[in-house]
């Protein structure tokens, strides 16, 4: 089994290490702009060699892990050289813009768009961990656009690392994942933007922060590489949900203005009702 990964970072790092312990007898190929990159996934084992676009065409999977401004133009190139049994799929936070930049390609038939829920704050070949899809859910685009027999090769292969399979169009995802995932990371960046301002005053701040804000702030390291191109890609939605976030900040202020601390109660005690919907979540899997 051939296995080509373009982009070796967390996500692209981590579904190979898995596909290496479920497949010892794969061989795992590794494309990278970087070539520091490169060597260092080499050398910690994620990939066994490097290799370029022209080896692809006999590849049985080619993993497209690269920021998403980048994928629209690699996955193209990806599909131009790749062979007739090849299954080619992108796991980025965005899925419109990625179909659509391949809905005319002669081997669409060749690619199954798929956004894996999972990941952590770090970057690079050195963020790949072992078992990161178990029980994560895989969100599958245009699934009826792939050839079955590869459909299947890829859904085998996505069950067998644990993930649990979800099917969706391309512009639900990027609207729901626009209040799950991006919305959230903008609120880490602008929570961590705001204590640093402060701390340039008030050198204790710091001394201060416990685990609540740590756990918040912590998607604030994620890599702005990897994030200023989803938010590009995903304005609209950001920015609605946006509208939505600021709306309710600027009405729990007017609370605290007026001092109505029983509405703010009642709006906070509206909202612990999410425990029960992650709990829920957490049991499915």
């Amino acid at each position: 089994m051939n296995i080509h990964v373009i982009g070796i970072g967390l996500i692209g790092g981590s579904m190979v290490l898995d596909i290496k312990e479920l497949y010892p007898e794969a061989t795992i190929y590794g494309i990278d702009n970087n070539e520091a990159h490169l060597q260092e996934a080499i050398a910690l084992g994620v990939i066994d060699k490097a290799s370029t676009f022209d080896d692809l065409g006999t590849a049985d999977f080619v993993i497209v892990s690269v920021p998403v401004d980048v994928a629209l133009t690699v996955l193209p190139k990806v599909l131009d050289v790749i062979g007739e049994k090849t299954i080619v799929f992108e796991v980025g936070s965005t899925k419109k813009p990625i179909c659509e930049a391949v809905e005319d390609h002669p081997r669409r038939r060749n690619f199954i768009a798929t956004h894996p829920i999972a990941g952590t704050e770090f970057s690079g070949p050195s963020a790949a961990i072992k078992g990161l899809f178990k029980g994560k859910t895989n969100i599958i685009c245009e699934v009826e656009k792939t050839t079955f027999k590869l459909q299947e090769k890829a859904l085998q292969l996505f069950t067998a690392i644990g993930m649990r399979i979800r099917y969706m169009d391309p512009t639900s995802h990027d609207k729901h994942i626009a209040y799950v995932s991006h919305l959230s990371h903008i609120s880490s960046f602008m929570l961590g933007k705001t204590v640093i301002n402060k701390e340039k005053d008030e050198q204790d701040i710091f001394d201060m922060a416990g685990s609540g804000f740590e756990s918040t702030v912590r998607l604030a390291k994620s890599s702005p590489a990897m994030w200023t191109p989803i938010f590009k890609q995903n304005k609209k939605q950001v920015i609605e949900t946006l509208e939505e976030y600021i709306l309710n900040l600027t009405q729990f202020k007017d609370l605290l203005v007026a001092d109505d601390y029983n509405a703010i109660y009642e709006e906070m005690e509206s909202v612990n009702k999410i425990k029960e919907i992650l709990n829920g979540i957490t049991i499915k899997k």
